[in-house]
């Protein structure tokens, strides 16, 4: 089931940075927007953020609901459904300054979906050292769904 998953750890560890990489297994539990979700942890329940993508706000306390917004919730609650098994992949630094975990986060088929939400043009990239392990890869993804002017590159001006 986690194929892909495996492929890409063993490139990722043959990496000096990726090294440093830790994963584990998760359940979720609700999608808070298109890039923070609540998983089940080691039997904990975490408030996470996704790593190295930006999707437009939704529900932050002090900004209006953004460009492709509710198209971006809308498709990580379709996607990430309440119950599903997921892969975690840490970076270097765990969490933010909101103590909320940040990861990279893989689907049953080793959809890396960070990777797919901005491949769909739900999300712009986001690089935040020392968390930059797929960076390159995100921005090459980032510019490709701006060519093909899908999602939130169609639609919304910047």
């Amino acid at each position: 089931m986690f194929i892909a998953l495996i492929s890409l750890l063993a490139v990722l560890s043959s990496c000096t940075s990726a090294n440093s990489l830790q994963s584990d297994i998760a359940t979720i539990v609700s999608v808070i927007d298109g890039d923070t979700i609540v998983l089940e942890v080691q039997n904990q329940t975490e408030t996470v953020r996704l790593l190295g993508v930006d999707t437009p706000e939704t529900v932050h306390p002090s900004k209006p609901i953004e460009c492709f917004g509710p198209e971006a919730s809308a498709f990580t609650k379709a996607t990430l459904v309440k119950g599903s098994t997921v892969k975690l992949l840490r970076d270097v630094e765990p969490r933010d300054r909101f103590q909320r975990l940040l990861v990279y986060l893989f689907l049953a088929d080793g959809t890396l979906f960070n990777q797919l939400l901005i491949d769909r043009g739900f999300a712009r990239t986001l690089s935040i050292e020392p968390n930059t392990a797929f960076a390159s890869q995100f921005a090459t993804y980032e510019s490709n769904a701006k060519d093909r002017r899908v999602g939130l590159w169609q639609y919304c001006e910047r």
